[in-house]
């Protein structure tokens, strides 16, 4: 396959790529020890580490440290629920981290959550100034600014046994090019209820004009790196607190969608210690586990 060209954006000629220097001077002590691969293309870098830990021994322990694949561009990159992952080289960061886990396949609830808590702090790290308050948590697996959809997170698990796991994490960040991919985007949902479209796309460079891939990644990793760790000891309940804390649609009326039609509606109260939802329904407090579902808000036009 061909190379990744420079995008037409006008951006000096090195600034759409990683800065490998750079990137391990930011890194911190134990992201430094992460192996990082970074490539100009491939089809997913999830599929790519899937591949990887699959051939994996079964057993806690079988991969030291968790592996890093970068792409400048995925011809076959997703999110959840099998949706297109759509990116410009140079204007989004796309990476998988695969790692195995000293928990079984049921020691893996909120692990999307978790990682959402970890983007978060990573990016609130650069210096975003006030507009850091407005990186926000979606239930199950978004990170939205200003209410706007700036990266993805899709987990998948390559085997689990009695006491390891093994998972690959694949994050998407768009960093530039906001009102390019809103255009696209926009386009292709050109008739689609507001309720199944979800958050529209937004890129980290509204909040932070410098905003490039290697100082998101470094971000991004520092973060992850401590709370990989920490959700291998004690799982998801350390991580509740700061989840609701984050949580963008806090005490506001919202809906869940299932193949296009409505199939609950309350009030989101946060999470519960495995990461379930907590919806304020008109016949009480329901919870809701991750699956085929979406979260809109009511306001979204959702009938």
């Amino acid at each position: 396959m061909n190379a990744p060209t420079k995008p037409s954006s006008g951006a000096p000629a090195d600034d759409w790529r990683i800065d490998r220097a750079r990137a391990v001077a930011l890194f911190g002590t134990h992201a430094q020890d992460w192996p990082i691969e970074i490539v100009e293309e491939t089809g997913s870098t999830n599929a790519d580490l899937m591949a990887t830990v699959k051939a994996l021994p079964r057993k806690a322990g079988a991969l030291v440290r968790p592996i890093v694949r970068v792409a400048y561009l995925q011809t076959a990159g997703r999110g959840r629920r099998g949706r297109t992952w759509y990116a410009e080289p140079g204007n989004a960061l796309l990476f998988s981290v695969a790692c195995v886990l000293p928990r079984p396949l049921e020691g893996l609830a909120g692990l999307s959550l978790a990682v959402g808590v970890a983007l978060v702090d990573g990016l609130r790290s650069l210096p975003l100034g006030p507009a850091a308050g407005q990186i926000a948590l979606k239930w199950p697996n978004d990170v939205l600014f200003e209410g706007d959809k700036l990266a993805g997170i899709l987990i998948e698990t390559a085997w689990s046994t009695d006491d390891a796991s093994a998972v690959v994490i694949g994050i998407g960040t768009n960093v530039k090019g906001a009102d390019a991919l809103a255009a696209k985007v926009g386009a292709l949902n050109a008739g689609v209820p507001a309720q199944v479209r979800g958050a529209a796309p937004t890129a980290l460079s509204r909040a932070l004009p410098t905003a490039n891939l290697t100082d998101t990644l470094a971000a991004e990793l520092n973060a992850l790196e401590p709370a990989l760790q920490r959700f291998a000891t004690d799982g998801f309940a350390p991580f509740r607190q700061r989840w609701n804390g984050c949580h963008a649609y806090a005490g506001r009326e919202v809906v869940l969608i299932e193949q296009g039609k409505e199939i609950a509606r309350g009030v989101a109260a946060g999470v519960d210690e495995s990461g379930q939802l907590l919806l304020d329904t008109a016949s009480g407090r329901e919870t809701i586990a991750t699956g085929d579902v979406s979260l809109r808000l009511a306001s979204d036009g959702a009938a």
